[in-house]
């Protein structure tokens, strides 16, 4: 897999690309800038959780995703087809899911949501996203071939109702091929190859810009599922960019690369951060490797005793704010004073912990 330009309305990037979870339209603990300084280039944001908060009528109101959250670059809105899976799949009380769409109630609120295909739709584009993803029905790999087959059919139909709706907004709206936002489809199928191949095919006689790998990305020990999520990718033509949804743990990043995606986004990576856990590279980035073999990757946990009078960065291999200007042992002080800093800063750092990491990878694979 050769590194590649991504062609977006906001202009283009550089793949492999690392997208942060900014779920309700913020990246927790950090801003626009902040995000700017270490070299983020896009982010995804989700439409499950934007229209309860908050809310539709208040994202037109305040201009869309771009200009309420001060964000120049790509956004890109995923459709809420996996947060649907994990309230409702888990938690049938909250809603259920049918051939029309989902409807759902979170806990703790009194009304009733309802999306549909046409629905995620039109809310993306009316949030101004540059990448809108279609509503799928996301399963867990370990269900069975009756119920993944079920996935399949109505992730297929939902892919139907949602580039028709895509087709009729765009029309409408009178955007070109350079103002209109890409289409991604999620392909389904859980770990049956038939199945991923029945979706593969359906979804490209309907015809999307991208694809995305649907379901969980991981088995029940946490590895990653490198043989379907390859094979997925195999029967993808090439020209096609994926994404490879859910995927943000730098090692099965690298991975999935190597295997032929393009795009990642996890919350892993700023979750990790604010509880203390830092991600650091083991090796330079050399010209021969550029640091990317043998055991590469680490962790450092700032609530280690050893921290306490460290007056070393987090990584020597670091450029990001934090490692260029705070020492371990004062990282540590905030985080046990419980300081908003060290989110801040410890968010920072892992995120260009992920663009260095991309930025590697695209420099090897050039």
């Amino acid at each position: 897999m050769k590194s590649r330009a991504l062609r977006l309305t906001q202009g283009e990037v550089q793949s492999p690309i690392f997208l942060p979870d900014a779920t309700f339209g913020v990246v927790r603990s950090v801003d626009a800038e902040d995000l700017i300084a270490v070299g983020i280039q896009a982010l995804v944001m989700n439409t499950f959780h934007l229209m309860q908060r908050p809310g539709s009528s208040t994202i037109q109101a305040l201009g869309g995703l771009h200009q309420m959250a001060h964000w120049k670059k790509n956004i890109v809105t995923d459709s809420g087809g996996f947060q649907a899976y994990s309230l409702i799949r888990q938690n049938p009380r909250f809603g259920r899911i049918h051939d029309k769409g989902i409807i759902f109630a979170p806990e703790g609120s009194s009304r009733k949501f309802q999306l549909t295909p046409e629905k995620t739709i039109r809310l993306q584009i009316s949030y101004g996203s540059d990448v809108v993803i279609c509503l799928d029905d996301c399963t867990h790999v370990d269900e069975g071939y009756k119920a993944q087959l079920e996935s399949v059919d109505r992730t297929i139909a939902w892919a139907k109702k949602s580039k028709k709706e895509y087709a009729i907004l765009t029309d409408q709206k009178k955007l070109t091929e350079q103002t209109r936002p890409r289409i991604y489809a999620v392909v389904q199928g859980g770990g049956y190859k038939d199945l991923r191949l029945k979706c593969v095919e359906a979804l490209l006689e309907i015809g999307f810009d991208g694809y995305g790998y649907g379901g969980w990305p991981l088995d029940k020990d946490n590895h990653l599922l490198s043989e379907i999520i390859g094979y997925t990718r195999e029967i993808v033509p090439a020209e096609y960019h994926m994404h490879a949804l859910g995927v943000g743990h730098p090692e099965n990043l690298l991975a999935c690369f190597e295997l032929g995606y393009d795009i990642f986004d996890s919350a892993m990576p700023t979750r990790d951060a604010r509880h203390g856990r830092l991600f650091t590279f083991k090796n330079p980035s050399d010209p021969n490797d550029f640091g990317l073999t043998g055991a590469w990757f680490g962790y450092k946990y700032i609530n280690d005793e050893e921290n306490i009078k460290a007056n070393l960065p987090i990584s020597a291999y670091c450029d990001c704010p934090c490692c260029k200007n705070y020492s371990m042992g004062y990282l540590h002080h905030l985080f046990k004073q419980g300081d908003a800093l060290f989110m801040r800063l410890a968010t920072l750092h892992n995120l260009r912990f992920m663009v260095q990491l991309c930025e590697r990878i695209q420099r090897k694979y050039a």
